[in-house]
């Protein structure tokens, strides 16, 4: 699946789009601090404390289809990614002890982590990432899909590392409750394609 939208193409991460991924993460020194986007999917039996580690252990997820995202390409180049997943795949998430006391039911699926490449943000690109999570989500029979935006009420934040309320809104989502200090749970159900 391809989806296309001005110049810009969302396709899955996959073994055939690893080399594009990799050189996104490689050209933002390993993304925060050399986390190749696993910290939401390992726990720490299987983490890694180098860039280089991390590497290793995304590439075999992505290999055995243990891990998920929606790329977004620029021609052939990678500049944005949403990373989406079960619950078992993604069970790394901020504020876990209050969300296990408080949560009514698991989803079918999360979303972690959205990226865009420093040469191509303010140009709608984590909303894009996000649809086409949701588009792949569907694709694989969609379900309850939860998010864990920051609730920063409108004001610039240095680091989001999910994106904010705003944009999940945009996208469909309503708020559930808060996680954490300016997180929130927020959860929308897809549609089967």
């Amino acid at each position: 699946m391809t989806e296309t939208t001005s110049a810009y193409a969302v396709q899955p991460l996959s073994p055939d789009t690893w080399d594009a991924f990799a050189a996104l993460v490689e050209r933002h020194n390993g993304v925060f601090g050399g986390c190749w986007c696993t910290w939401f999917q390992t726990m720490h039996a299987e983490k890694q404390f180098t860039a280089e580690g991390n590497c290793a252990v995304k590439q075999r997820l992505v290999n055995e289809g243990r891990a998920h995202a929606a790329l977004v390409f620029d021609g052939d180049v990678a500049v944005a990614w949403c990373e989406y997943g079960t619950p078992d795949e993604l069970p790394n998430i901020y504020h876990r002890k209050q969300y296990d006391a408080e949560t009514d039911r698991l989803p079918d699926y999360r979303i972690t982590c959205i990226f865009v490449d420093k040469l191509h943000r303010r140009k709608g690109l984590s909303e894009l990432a996000l649809r086409g999570a949701l588009d792949l989500i569907a694709q694989a029979g969609g379900g309850v899909v939860e998010a864990y935006p920051h609730d920063n009420d409108g004001q610039r934040v240095a680091v989001l590392y999910n994106g904010t309320r705003n944009l999940f809104e945009r996208a469909g989502f309503t708020y559930e409750r808060s996680k954490g200090t300016r997180n929130c749970v927020m959860r929308t159900t897809v549609p089967g394609a």
